[in-house]
């Protein structure tokens, strides 16, 4: 082999692959641009919504009952209105679990105390 020739090389890149290779020409940067502002915007405004959105299990109240329970893959939220509600409360105030324990606060909250569900 003479020195003339070109070398081969899995590593490394020839100087004429190397020139030229990375850059774009202005169109291409502007919708490169374009695709990073929109997915920026988007992730802005999921983070915004999730912030401020109402979470309707969140409280308990006006009948309904909302409780968050230890599970195997996390928390785990109960949600009950209306006559299941009354009876999740009753059972909650018949019990001493860590379930029952949990939710009867919440059913005071949502305005199912001992003695209106115990009534019937």
């Amino acid at each position: 082999m003479n020195g003339a020739a070109a070398m081969y090389s899995k590593t490394r890149l020839g100087t004429d692959q190397i020139e030229g290779a990375l850059s774009l020409t202005p169109r291409a940067k502007r919708i490169v641009w374009l695709i990073v502002a929109i997915v920026v915007a988007t992730c802005a405004a999921v983070g915004a919504w999730s912030a401020v959105s109402h979470d309707q299990y969140a409280t308990s109240g006006n009948g309904c009952v909302s409780v968050t329970v230890p599970s195997s893959t996390g928390g785990g939220v109960l949600h009950y209105c209306g006559d299941q509600a009354k009876s999740f409360c009753r059972s909650a105030f018949a019990h001493a679990d860590q379930v029952a324990l949990a939710a009867q606060p919440q059913c005071v909250l949502a305005g199912l105390t001992k003695a209106k569900v115990s009534a019937g």
